[in-house]
């Protein structure tokens, strides 16, 4: 839209002015700023609302750009258990102005496989990995979300993803380099006559039959963890937090929503498991091989019950364990998984133990409470020998273990679930063991840092956790592939202030979580938080107790789990 031009009589600044005013009018045309105006002071005398300006606020804020991503800020921060982790703050422009939006920090606990094997302490390890990290996110991470909106999760998870995967085929080609670096090419050498390969025959005469030993399976090659992944993990988590906050919506409402693609009309809370014992190698005794017996709470319990009934049950046997403790010997000490750490010898001990307590205190084991066993098995590997120590100076073959699992079940029924009985290698004795007790105790295997691998035969469920390179976009993804068998385990290395793992689990519609013992501030965060979106959903009647199928934890197939669900749906209906 033209103007005519000013009066050639008027002075120079009344000209300047008059060409403002043309310029402001065709501003606010080209903007459609008169008529918003018109529109919200029409609707503002029409409503005539207590609060005219949060409502002219409310109004031009719908209006206003959709926020970016303008920079990140990454930190050294400490964990629970006092050692380094990272923590990520993202920052957004939001009406004109920078803000910061959320800070995110996840675990940063490293597999045995990733020990330093330079003989650099663990702790010089741990700081090299927050300490990439946090230059990834002050540089180049910052610079490829710039200007990203923080409401398109997929697209961010993307973009960190692929800037991991090309990092990490950088440090694959380095390390080839070191390790085979470029000599001088050689005279051809002729090829050595194939070795003949020798039979070990029967030391007994009469029989002229080969002994044939299985040989052992050696062990897969350890996931790498490469330095400074934790940077993407704790970046997703952040944008997700960001994105929520934008839609005012709770996280776990918007993970549901980046699930769904639209938001579910009723929430379930997931069965927590409790860590009731800890007897893994850390442990005080001898025994070894239960890293973790975990309390499972029958369904329909509220979280505040099965932590009440928890902390009496943790509080019995600590009474029987002091009771019957020698004098000046270790009594019941709380370890850093959040339960407690007893002075045990065999496996049947802890068991015992739990049997007792729960005697005492009236509580049905078996029907009103089940428990699971987390082996951690591949740790207890000597492979000088190709056995488990399973205590001190007890090794057994994976066979002779199976024997033990087997043994194990039998006598103590109210165990349904043991995680990690074996090394991935040993499928032959996951088979066998699956076969021999799957009708009464599924198999779980942790694929934290194996999500790609194979699956393993007899596994019915896995447990994942949320470090390093995981993505949020990953564990949707992970959650709906193993949909109905996958539940979500906390380390013991948790950020003490960081509650959005409740929230994931909730959101991811699952339907256990695994946090850990009562204790500590990093999980009882947790459970607080909780806490809080179950009461937040009952208030709002959105809160269903999802039908759970009896003992085993997860069916053979999860999609028998489905349909028997739909089914007594039916039926009630």
């Amino acid at each position: 839209m033209s103007h005519p031009g000013p009066p050639r009589c008027l002075s120079g600044d009344y000209r300047d002015m008059y060409d403002m005013r043309n310029a402001a009018a065709e501003f606010y045309r080209v903007h459609r700023v008169r008529e918003e105006v018109e529109r919200v002071l029409n609707e503002l005398f029409l409503l005539q609302p207590a609060d005219l300006h949060g409502y002219l606020a409310d109004y031009f804020t719908n209006l206003s750009a959709a926020p970016r991503i303008s920079r990140l800020k990454g930190r050294e921060v400490y964990d629970a258990r006092g050692e380094l982790s990272i923590e990520a703050e993202l920052f957004c422009i939001i009406h004109n102005k920078e803000k910061s939006t959320s800070s995110a920090a996840i675990s940063a606990h490293l597999t045995p496989e990733n020990t330093p094997a330079d003989g650099r302490p663990a702790s010089e390890e741990r700081a090299d990995h927050v300490m990439t990290a946090v230059q990834w996110i002050n540089q180049p991470l910052t610079s490829l979300l710039k200007d990203q909106s923080p409401c398109d999760q997929l697209q961010v998870d993307h973009i960190l993803s692929n800037f991991f995967t090309a990092r990490f085929l950088e440090e694959k080609d380095l390390q080839k380099q070191e390790s085979h670096p470029p000599s001088k090419p050689e005279a051809a050498l002729p090829s050595p006559p194939p070795m003949k390969t020798k039979e070990k025959k029967s030391t007994d005469k009469r029989k002229k039959s080969i002994v044939v030993e299985k040989p052992f399976p050696p062990a897969e090659p350890p996931e790498v963890v490469l330095s400074g992944s934790l940077a993407v993990g704790t970046v997703s988590l952040a944008v997700a937090k960001t994105g929520a906050q934008i839609k005012d919506i709770p996280l776990y409402k918007y993970t549901a929503e980046l699930k769904n693609r639209e938001g579910p009309t009723q929430f379930h809370i997931p069965v927590s498991l409790v860590t009731l014992l800890s007897c893994g190698k850390t442990s005080p005794g001898k025994l070894s091989l239960l890293e973790e017996v975990v309390l499972i709470p029958k369904v329909g319990h509220r979280v505040k019950q099965i932590i009440t009934m928890t902390l009496q049950l943790q509080k019995e046997m600590m009474r029987i364990i002091n009771t019957s403790t020698k004098a000046g010997a270790n009594q019941a000490v709380v370890c850093n998984c959040g339960a407690l750490a007893g002075n045990f010898e065999r496996p049947e001990q802890p068991l015992d133990l739990v049997t007792e307590a729960c005697c005492n205190l009236d509580l049905a084991l078996g029907t009103e409470i089940h428990l699971a066993l987390n082996c951690a098995a591949p740790e207890l590997m000597d492979y000088s020998k190709g056995k488990y120590e399973i205590t001190t100076g007890v090794l057994k073959s994976p066979d002779e273990l199976v024997d033990v699992y087997q043994t194990l079940i039998s006598k103590y029924p109210a165990v349904v679930a043991i995680i990690d009985p074996f090394r991935r290698e040993d499928t032959d004795q996951w088979e066998k063991l699956s076969n021999a007790i799957g009708d009464s105790c599924s198999l779980l295997s942790d694929i934290t840092y194996k999500s790609q691998a194979p699956p393993l035969p007899g596994v019915r469920g896995h447990i994942m956790k949320h470090g390093h390179n995981t993505t949020v976009s990953d564990l949707i993804r992970i959650a709906s592939e193993q949909q109905g068998a996958v539940l979500m385990g906390a380390t013991c290395s948790e950020p003490c202030g960081e509650d959005s793992f409740s929230d994931i689990a909730v959101g991811l519609g699952l339907d256990y979580v695994k946090l850990g013992g009562l204790s500590g501030a990093e999980r009882m965060t947790k459970y607080n938080r909780l806490i809080s979106i179950e009461e937040e959903l009952s208030q709002q009647g959105i809160l269903v107790c999802k039908e759970k199928h009896p003992p085993p934890l997860f069916p053979e197939k999860p999609q028998e789990q489905s349909a028997a669900a739909e089914r007594s749906e039916s039926d009630v209906a």
